[in-house]
């Protein structure tokens, strides 16, 4: 009889334990993409004022970095709790992946452009990356609840 309690018992901690960490991943994926939403935030306000754009390429790293491995933050058993995404990222990892790609070499021109100072490019640029956000978060993003 004991044994069948503690087997329970352990099968329901590491379920709990399970939980968790599904809970860390979808915490850190969410602040990343908080973070990323304060660095285009600040750098629309650069790009708003005209200003120089080449100490854009820092916040323009620190989003790219986020981007590296996003699909690391998105583990099977991460689909429910405290998250938007929706289910096509585990049904089509292939098409998420290709999004992914898409950001990245949006961020690449983004900082080439604003490497160079050049405010016309840097601002096509940001406008690229803003329509690679928006095509991933049509497809794999759900709305606010």
């Amino acid at each position: 009889m004991k044994t069948v309690l503690f087997a329970g018992m352990a099968t329901a901690l590491i379920g709990l334990a399970g939980a968790a960490a599904a809970q860390d991943v979808i915490a850190q994926r969410r602040e990343g993409m908080r973070t990323e939403g304060r660095q285009m935030e600040a750098i629309k306000g650069v790009l708003d004022a005209r200003g120089d754009t080449r100490p854009l390429v820092e916040r323009v790293d620190t989003i790219a970095a986020f981007y590296r491995d996003l699909q690391a933050l998105y583990p099977p058993g991460t689909q429910t709790g405290e998250t938007r995404a929706l289910p096509a990222i585990w049904s089509d990892p292939a098409g998420f992946e290709a999004a992914r790609t898409t950001i990245v070499a949006a961020l690449g021109t983004l900082r080439v452009a604003a490497a160079s100072g050049d405010l016309p490019a840097t601002t096509a640029g940001f406008t690229q990356v803003g329509a690679a956000c928006a095509a991933c978060h049509r497809a794999y993003r759900g709305p606010a609840r």
